[in-house]
């Protein structure tokens, strides 16, 4: 079965990842750090999880320990920027807080921090242990008989860490079909590209080696980024969703460049960016 969207809600998650997009561009040249690539090359896959997927609590001052809720991990947590802008679209922090981003006492660390956030599940940010710490949460869920998923989000480069390899044999052995991997595979990492430093071979034969469920899309396309995560609901072992993407999307002079995965744009570089955002709309 094909899970398709209506074309108002396409037309919504269009409006709402050109906001995140601006967002992040304004977050992270405020601060004068960040990570812009891996986080424009991602945020359409948050977007549609958080609005269209996940069971969340968005009003979570209300209520930080909603139960019920599913649970989310950026593992590759120097995406957060990506995380916070779509956090303000669903009303976890409000808009202008944003611009506090990295900045000294922020609740916006710069990579995501639980005791500074609510709506943050784990402190992340060393790369390799989002996929192991969303195992021990999947599994806890089970033993608690809670109705809950797991999704976690990696880079195609954080693969290269064996630790994401023992999550992923662990994951199959206690068949936790309540926990979806999303792989941000853009090609690139700080160094270059994944390819040249340390391929990363077939992804998928990989994964479904380790008795997990695979399926490959456009990680930029709406209908395929939810077609798959509805799809993971209703697998008999853990899926792994391969989203291949364009790190830097939507910039011209950051997309498929290494050099914009850690970098700020200047006041110049960030009015062209926002221009091009706009007219690309």
């Amino acid at each position: 079965m094909v899970n398709k969207l209506s074309s108002s809600e396409l037309e919504e998650l269009k409006k709402v990842s050109l906001n995140i997009r601006k967002n992040i561009l304004k977050m992270i040249h405020s601060a004068k750090s960040g990570h812009p690539g891996g986080a424009l090359s991602c945020c359409d896959i948050l977007n549609v999880l958080f609005t269209k997927v996940m069971t969340h609590y968005s009003e979570c001052e209300k209520n930080p320990n909603y139960k019920n809720r599913d649970r989310f991990i950026l593992s590759k947590g120097h995406a957060s920027a990506a995380l916070y802008s779509v956090m303000a679209e669903c009303g976890y922090i409000k808009e202008e807080e944003l611009l506090t981003f990295r900045k000294l006492g922020s609740n916006l660390q710069g990579h995501p921090c639980c005791n500074k956030l609510k709506g943050i599940e784990i402190s992340t940010g060393s790369l390799g242990q989002g996929l192991s710490i969303g195992c021990g949460m999947a599994l806890g869920l089970r033993l608690d008989k809670i109705n809950s998923r797991v999704y976690v989000l990696l880079g195609d480069g954080e693969l290269q860490e064996g630790s994401v390899w023992e999550a992923a044999m662990n994951a199959a052995h206690h068949k936790l079909n309540n926990i979806t991997a999303i792989i941000d595979y853009n090609g690139l990492q700080i160094d270059g590209k994944t390819d040249n430093i340390k391929s990363l071979g077939d992804i998928n034969s990989k994964f479904k080696a380790f008795g997990w469920d695979t399926i490959e899309i456009d990680g930029h396309n709406y209908d395929e980024i939810y077609n798959a995560l509805i799809t993971s609901k209703t697998n008999t072992n853990p899926t792994a969703i391969i989203a291949h993407t364009v790190k830097g999307k939507g910039i011209s002079f950051m997309e498929n460049n290494p050099g914009w995965h850690g970098k700020a744009p200047n006041d110049e570089q960030l009015d062209l960016a926002l221009k091009e955002l706009v007219e690309g709309k």
